[in-house]
């Protein structure tokens, strides 16, 4: 299985360097690992112990980001290497202030790990979530160095419990520690045999709770408002907005309109604003005879979570497509989420749902009874809001047990 798996490896590299010609995010992949190891070793401050902590792409950072900025504050001398999978990660945050090198990670060949690890020679390493990179993970353990697995979540169906998924389930033995989400992931990995696992939640819940407490105030957001109520569509898609603008056409006056669409660029952005019939206009040209508008289009990056606190009710975009996006980011302001059918891989979803903090719609006519009901019905408009914010505070805390977990001789010496 090791053979068809690296095999699987070239393949796959080879596939990503075919389209990269014409495929903008391949061409990254690609261009991005050119000469890795001289690029690395430039990097690289000799004699120093890195932590070593991979992300596969720009969310899996944000489940990340809280144990640097914990492992910065705990041990101040420390330096951090941080990795990607992805140009979505890497291109975003390739300027990380607390992270001392960045970089992507090369495919993962024999040959890659065993070079890549012994030029790092990483005091420890961290993968979050979702990574499960065989021949890394197999040269740490060789190695001896400790290699943990943080905010990671696991289902019955994956592969790793399934019969034809021993190789995969390896991996999972191969970890020093994994650090679950939930107890239903840690009753399933005790179930396998996989008994170095310890629930300690999910590290997003400790990162939007600090954005919360530094978020700063969007001036255009608050005027655009004003003394209305305000509906957020964060990370938006076409089939979210299509439902959003239909209804938000028909109603204008129930509220002012904010989209944050998932992406910026003009031609995306365009299309949005002929979805709408009603008065729009767009953040980068917004002026304050312009305040009367109905709608408000975000189109820039970086300014989302800061401007879900001026929301009344947001809804969060990709539930028509591969999941969700961040709703823990809306969800700590105290307000109600929105979002697609495609939900069903995410924990804080269905939670939020049972406790009636969100909902999802499927349709023109789901959505439009939902925002019917919060907006007429105070009583459930607040139960939704204060579950909402409830739900995010009693569920932060998991940065500091990982932390704990990793506190070791090895790390408190080195450091």
């Amino acid at each position: 299985m090791r053979i068809i798996y690296n095999i699987g490896i070239l393949l796959f590299t080879a596939l990503i360097r075919f389209v990269s010609p014409f495929n903008h995010k391949a061409r990254l992949w690609i261009n991005g690992r050119k000469g890795w190891a001289e690029t690395l070793r430039q990097k690289l401050q000799p004699g120093t112990g890195y932590i070593w902590i991979h992300c596969a792409s720009l969310g899996e950072f944000e489940q990340g980001r809280p144990l640097i900025e914990a492992i910065k504050k705990h041990w101040p001398g420390a330096r951090i290497l941080l990795t990607f999978f992805s140009p979505s990660g890497y291109e975003i945050r390739k300027d990380y202030s607390l992270a001392d090198v960045i970089t992507y990670l090369p495919s993962d060949s024999p040959f890659n790990a065993k070079r890549f690890t012994r030029l790092v020679n990483p005091v420890m390493a961290l993968f979050v979530k979702y990574e499960f990179w065989y021949n890394y993970i197999n040269e740490l353990k060789r190695r001896n160095i400790p290699v943990y697995l943080v905010s990671a979540i696991f289902r019955k169906d994956q592969h790793f419990f399934k019969w034809y998924g021993r190789f995969f389930y390896k991996i999972l033995q191969m970890f020093s520690m994994i650090y679950v989400q939930d107890l239903f992931s840690y009753r399933l990995l005790k179930e396998h045999g996989i008994e170095h696992t310890e629930v300690a939640g999910d590290t997003r819940f400790d990162r939007v709770s600090r954005i919360a407490e530094n978020a700063e105030e969007i001036q255009v957001i608050s005027e655009f408002r004003g003394d209305e109520k305000l509906f957020i569509a964060g990370s938006s898609w076409k089939q979210d907005e299509e439902i959003i603008a239909a209804y938000l056409d028909r109603y204008p006056g129930k509220m002012k309109w904010v989209f944050a669409p998932h992406e910026t660029d003009e031609e995306n952005i365009k299309r949005l604003e002929k979805l709408l019939t009603v008065s729009h206009v767009r953040f980068s040209r917004f002026e304050s005879r312009l305040a009367g508008a109905r709608v408000l289009i975000i189109d820039n990056m970086g300014m989302l979570s800061s401007a879900y606190r001026y929301a009344y009710i947001a809804a969060v975009g990709g539930g028509f497509g591969k999941g969700i996006h961040n709703i823990l980011e809306a969800a700590c302001w105290n307000i109600p989420v929105l979002f697609g059918p495609g939900y069903k891989k995410f924990r804080e979803a269905i939670e939020m749902i049972d406790l009636h903090a969100a909902a999802s719609f499927s349709d023109y006519d789901e959505f439009e009874a939902i925002m019917d009901m919060w907006i007429s019905d105070e009583k459930q408009y607040n139960l939704a809001a204060g579950s909402a914010g409830k739900y995010v505070k009693e569920n932060t805390g998991a940065t500091y047990k990982i932390i704990e977990g990793i506190g070791s001789d090895r790390i408190n010496t080195q450091y």
